[in-house]
């Protein structure tokens, strides 16, 4: 395992974690009028709502599918009875049908912000980066399907898991377990973890509002007085 393995691997995931979460504090310390979606329905709706559907309903499903499918020990799933080989297949399954939505979504998004002249020429190169860097990453993670479907015994997935699990628990020895995975796996991974790491600089801080619009459900009634 050469040097670079091990940083991207074992070293790469901290400091895309730090950025993500300190620039995220940043950027609503420093700049919170930006600090929002940047609707561009006022300058042109056309397939907007379509696209928006299908991109946050795929996207919000591979993020807690990840979540759940790599952070879940390994025994936890050995101690429901749930194999290795059939867990693989549901993962390819979900993730698929997941991936495919989020991926229309984002084509038709992009579509529809590159073949109007008033949305590209008000379209920032972040907005550019943030969505070529999903639609990227997500034919990445579309294409791992067909690589699982060469072996289902879910042994690289086993991997993926315990490396994940070892770098949430701060243990040294993460990169060790992807050394040997395919390529393309360790492609997705890599785009993945960038991701977080543009995350501060774009758009995409307005998903940490929705996480307070959550709170702002069980937040206590306000009573409102007319004036005497």
């Amino acid at each position: 395992m050469d040097y670079l393995h091990q940083f991207v691997f074992g070293i790469y995931p901290y400091i895309a974690l730090a950025i993500f979460l300190l620039g995220s504090l940043m950027r609503f310390e420093r700049e919170q009028y930006s600090w929002k979606s940047e609707s561009s329905q006022l300058l042109h709706r056309g397939s907007l709502r379509l696209g928006n559907i299908l991109f946050h309903l795929g996207i919000i499903g591979l993020f807690f599918g990840h979540a759940v499918g790599l952070l879940t020990p390994v025994a936890v799933w050995d101690a429901l009875g749930v194999t290795h080989s059939f867990k693989q297949v549901f993962a390819m399954t979900a993730g698929g049908i997941m991936g495919t939505l989020c991926l229309i979504g984002v084509l038709l998004l992009l579509h529809r912000r590159f073949s109007n002249d008033r949305l590209t020429a008000n379209t920032t190169w972040r907005d550019k980066l943030v969505l070529l860097w999903i639609l990227a990453t997500l034919l990445l993670g579309l294409s791992t399907i067909a690589v699982s479907a060469g072996h289902l015994d879910g042994h690289e997935m086993v991997l993926l898991m315990s490396w994940a699990q070892h770098i949430i628990t701060f243990r040294g020895d993460a990169a060790t377990f992807v050394a040997g995975v395919s390529p393309m796996f360790k492609a997705h991974l890599f785009m993945g973890m960038t991701l977080f790491v543009i995350f501060p600089f774009t758009r995409l801080v307005h998903v940490w509002s929705g996480f307070g619009a959550v709170t702002y459900l069980g937040r206590t009634w306000q009573l409102v007085r007319p004036r005497h």
